[in-house]
């Protein structure tokens, strides 16, 4: 097994394709195509799925390419504290769940990196592309949220799917409204108080689970119900039609969120938001460095953080 072996299949696994892995790294298609074999018959395992569409890991070549980017990560430290140029380009992806915070803290992440050159991904996203963002490398880790009506089910689909989850901290639920929503007037909401509002909530696409649900309370059933992709719509809603949505409380003001105000429901429940990692995957210093700057983002709002791992 070559160094140079683990390269290649990195960027054919990043371009799904033999054929453009090998104009990027300057190669023909049949020698590429020869070194992963060489690979593959070396390790008695095959690790890739090809077909006229393009090429894909096989559940072993998911596992052996967890394993070659822990090793690629290393190579790329040593160098740059030993050669000092041509460095391997950063780069660092999370999915999530629609949160400020998770936003809040990737910015801060690419303000500090040193690097001239990076490539970075931020998918705010359903909650079933988060598993799939996970299992097909797409994504180092992921944030969601677990609650009493979700656990068992998530937990299940973590296990099946050798995820790994860490909470980070817990939060009782709030309602998000516009400012100017005449349920500010209030200093806590109940369920009854919201019946005249337009509940606001996020599509969850084909698998529309209630347990992949971003929001609690996913099966009462409301009058009035908009579903939307993405976390500005949901805003604009707030303050176009005094809609409502039910989240964790945290408000980020630095994002263009100073529209927006949380009020506490009264409802007993209690929203654990944690990240996800696949379970056998020791994490890069660049997701550290990112899960460090969430927890200390976090804390401003005066959330206690769990504990973490070392």
């Amino acid at each position: 097994m070559r160094l140079q072996q683990l390269i290649y299949l990195e960027k054919i696994i990043e371009k799904r394709s033999i054929n453009e892995a090998a104009k990027e790294l300057y190669l023909t298609q049949p020698s590429l195509s020869n070194a992963i074999k060489e690979l593959e018959q070396e390790l008695g395992i095959q690790l890739l799925l090809r077909s006229k569409t393009g090429v894909s890991p096989t559940n072993e070549g998911r596992e052996f390419l967890m394993y070659s980017r822990q090793i690629l990560d290393q190579v790329n430290l040593l160098e740059e504290k030993y050669k000092h140029q041509g460095l391997r380009k950063q780069s660092f992806s999370v999915s999530a769940q629609h949160y400020a915070f998770v936003v809040h803290a990737f910015v801060e992440l690419i303000r500090k990196v040193p690097n001239d050159e990076y490539r970075f991904t931020l998918r705010e996203t359903e909650t079933e592309n988060i598993f799939d963002d996970l299992v097909q490398f797409k994504s180092e880790l992921g944030i969601l949220y677990l609650n009493s009506f979700n656990r068992q089910v998530m937990t299940k689909l973590f296990k099946e799917k050798d995820l790994l989850f860490t909470p980070l901290f817990d939060a009782k639920p709030h309602v998000f409204v516009s400012r100017n929503n005449p349920l500010t007037k209030k200093a806590s909401l109940t369920l009854s108080d919201l019946e005249p509002y337009p509940y606001l909530c996020y599509e969850q696409g084909e698998n529309n689970s209630f347990y992949f649900s971003e929001e609690i309370l996913s099966t009462w059933n409301r009058k009035k119900e908009i579903k939307v992709s993405d976390r500005a719509t949901i805003f604009n809603l707030m303050v176009g039609l005094d809609g409502y949505t039910i989240s964790s409380g945290i408000i980020s003001s630095e994002l263009n969120d100073d529209k927006i105000v949380a009020i506490p429901l009264e409802y007993d429940d209690t929203i654990t938001i944690g990240w996800l990692k696949q379970k056998q995957r020791v994490i890069s210093p660049l997701a550290s460095t990112y899960l460090t700057m969430l927890q200390e983002h976090i804390k401003q709002y005066g959330f206690e953080i769990y504990p973490q791992p070392e």
